[in-house]
């Protein structure tokens, strides 16, 4: 009878284990992400409204246009792989006002898709162009995809003689 009862207890502990690596995996993942929105929004911040269009060399994207891509990014991968919802879009006139809303928007889409998202489901598989990925590797994706054109944003800064913000990313 012993035997039994330890076994049981070992696999109910095994679960526990699992499920509370699952969500400290989401919560670590959810306040890099907040940092993540928090620091961008703040570079997109520094930058003058007059210099939105500045771009290093002819084929390099404008300020504006890494950030557009940025949120591009960011509402395809999570529409794609995680839900059908799409962020809400701004209508302000403003080009920067508007990127700045609308990044925010996804961003804020994204924190509550990932958070309602069930942990088991973060294993599954997806087809990705670059071959079948798990979803996990798409959040990786988001996170690594924003900080490759954030460091872009950061270097326009400062070619513009701009300081940029504090780093916030954990």
């Amino acid at each position: 009878m012993m035997p039994k009862f330890l076994i049981l207890v070992v696999l109910i502990m095994g679960i526990h284990n699992t499920q509370a690596q699952d969500d400290l995996y989401k919560k670590a993942w959810l306040e890099k992400w907040q940092n993540s929105k928090d620091y961008l929004i703040a570079i997109a911040q520094e930058m003058p409204d007059s210099l939105y269009a500045y771009k290093p060399t002819a084929r390099e994207m404008s300020f504006g246009e890494q950030l557009e891509h940025i949120n591009s990014n960011i509402e395809w991968l999570a529409t794609t792989y995680f839900n059908k919802q799409e962020a809400e879009v701004s209508s302000l006139e403003n080009p920067k006002q508007r990127i700045i809303m609308n990044l925010s928007n996804s961003f804020d889409l994204v924190y509550r898709t990932v958070n309602d998202f069930p942990n088991e489901r973060l294993a599954e598989s997806v087809d990705f162009f670059a071959g079948e990925k798990s979803r996990l590797q798409i959040l990786n994706l988001l996170h690594d995809h924003v900080t490759h054109h954030r460091g872009q944003l950061i270097v326009y800064l400062n070619l513009n003689s701009i300081k940029p913000p504090r780093y916030t990313g954990w």
